[in-house]
C-alpha cells in the first residue's frame, strides 16, 4: 500500500532558489555552473558546453548528495536532476529550485525515479501556472504529492534501476573520453592543408517534418538528439546533422539510417574520408556566432556552404579516418546498448512504482 506524502515532508529545509549570477567560460579554477540547459530530459547532465560561475556567494549554492533540483520556468518546467556527487561539483542557478531529500524518511533514489515518472509529469502539467511559459514555484513544488512505497520496495527499486543507469552513465563517460581522444587526433592531423569551402566536401540538405511518420525503430533527430523512433529513414549514410534553428552549436554525427526534423540540416559527403573530419570541423566553427535570425537563432544553407575550412591532404584524411573509425564504432555500440537499457528502465519504472511488479518478480528477491 502506498502512503502519500509531500516533497516538503521528506525534505530538509524546504525549497531553495539558486544563485542569480551570470555564467562565464568554463574554468577548472571556478565552480561549475548548473543551469536548466545543462540538464537533459531524462535527468542526466549534458557535459558539452558546461559553464562556470564567478561570484563571491557561489559557495552558498553548492549541491550536496541527495539534493534534487527542478527547473522552475520556461518550456523545461519540471525537468529535474538528482545529485549523488559523482558528476562533479555544481553550483545551481537561479532558475532551479533545490530540495534536500532526507534519507531517514525515504530512499533518496526513489524520489529521483519518482520525478522521472509519468505520474510526476502529469502533476507538473496540472500545476503549470505560467501564461506564455511554464512556471512552478518552491511552495507549489513542496506540496507535490509523492506516492511512497514501503521502504523495502523503495530500496529494491532503487538498486534495480540504478544498476541500469550506472551502465548508461558509464557508457556516456567512455564516449565522452573517446570523443576527446578523436578531437586531439583531429587537431594533430587536420590542422594544416589547403583553403576550401564546406560545400567542397559535402552537400547540405533540409530535414523534413516527422509528424506523419509512424512509430518504428529508425531514430528521428532534433537538435538535442533522438526525439522519437519512426518507421521511415530520410538518409542511410554517414552524416553530420546541423541545427537550422535554436541551439546552433549542437552538431551531431550519425552513421545509421535516420530521419531528422525540419529544423535541422543533414549532409551527405561528396568525397571519401571526410564525414568525421566534417563533424569536428563544423563543431569547432561556433555556428551560434554566425546566427542570421533575430528572436530565434537561425542558420542558412548560404552561410554553411560559404564557410571557409582548412582541407588536409588526402593522406591525412585517410589516416584520420583509419585511427578514429574504431572509436566511433565503439561510441555507436555504446549508444545502442544505452538506448536498450533506457527502454528497459522506462518500462520497469511505472510497474515497480505502482507495485505491479516487484524485484522478486524479476529474479532479484530472496
Amino acid at each position: 500500500m502506498c502512503e502519500i506524502v509531500s516533497l516538503s515532508d521528506i525534505s530538509v529545509g524546504g525549497g531553495n532558489y539558486g544563485i542569480a549570477a551570470s555564467a562565464v567560460s568554463y574554468s577548472d579554477a571556478l565552480p561549475t555552473y548548473l543551469r536548466i540547459t545543462d540538464i537533459n530530459d531524462d535527468g542526466t547532465i549534458n557535459f558539452d558546453g558546461l559553464k562556470s560561475v564567478d561570484d563571491t556567494n557561489a559557495s552558498r549554492y553548492y549541491l550536496v548528495p541527495n539534493d534534487i533540483v527542478f527547473a522552475r520556468t520556461g518550456a523545461s518546467t519540471g525537468r529535474n536532476y538528482f545529485y549523488d556527487g559523482t558528476d562533479g561539483n555544481f553550483v545551481y542557478a537561479g532558475f532551479l529550485i533545490r530540495f534536500s531529500i532526507d534519507p531517514k524518511k525515504v530512499n533518496p533514489l526513489y524520489v529521483k525515479y519518482y520525478c522521472q515518472s509519468k505520474t510526476y509529469y502529469d502533476w507538473v502539467t496540472s500545476y503549470n501556472t505560467g501564461s506564455t511559459r511554464g512556471n512552478i514555484n518552491a511552495q507549489t513544488l513542496g506540496g507535490m504529492p509523492i506516492h511512497l512505497l514501503p521502504r523495502k520496495q523503495q530500496d529494491d527499486l532503487a538498486i534495480t534501476l540504478s544498476a541500469l543507469d550506472d551502465k548508461i552513465a558509464n557508457n556516456a563517460k567512455i564516449n565522452h573520453h573517446l570523443e576527446q581522444m578523436a578531437q586531439a587526433i583531429f587537431t594533430e592531423l587536420c590542422n594544416e592543408g589547403g583553403d576550401a569551402l564546406l560545400s567542397d566536401i559535402l552537400t547540405v540538405c533540409y530535414g523534413k517534418d516527422h509528424k506523419r511518420l509512424g512509430s518504428g525503430e529508425i531514430p528521428c533527430y532534433g537538435s538535442g538528439g533522438i526525439m522519437r523512433y519512426v518507421d521511415e529513414s530520410l538518409y542511410n549514410g554517414e552524416s553530420v546533422l546541423i541545427p537550422r534553428k535554436g541551439s546552433l552549436n549542437n552538431v551531431l554525427y550519425v552513421n545509421e539510417p535516420f530521419w531528422t526534423v525540419d529544423t535541422m540540416f543533414y549532409t551527405h559527403m561528396t568525397r571519401p574520408n571526410v564525414a568525421k573530419f566534417s563533424y569536428f570541423t563544423v563543431r569547432d566553427l561556433n555556428l551560434a556566432g554566425m546566427n542570421v535570425g533575430s528572436a530565434v537563432p537561425s542558420m542558412t544553407t548560404t552561410v554553411l556552404n560559404a564557410l571557409e575550412i582548412v582541407l588536409p591532404s588526402n593522406d591525412n584524411l585517410a589516416r584520420f579516418e583509419e585511427i578514429v573509425n574504431p572509436m566511433f564504432l565503439l561510441i555507436q555500440a555504446n549508444n545502442t546498448e544505452s538506448t536498450h537499457l533506457a527502454a528497459m528502465r522506462d518500462t520497469l519504472l511505472p510497474k515497480l512504482m505502482s507495485g505491479e511488479l516487484s524485484v522478486a518478480d524479476l529474479g532479484g528477491g530472496k
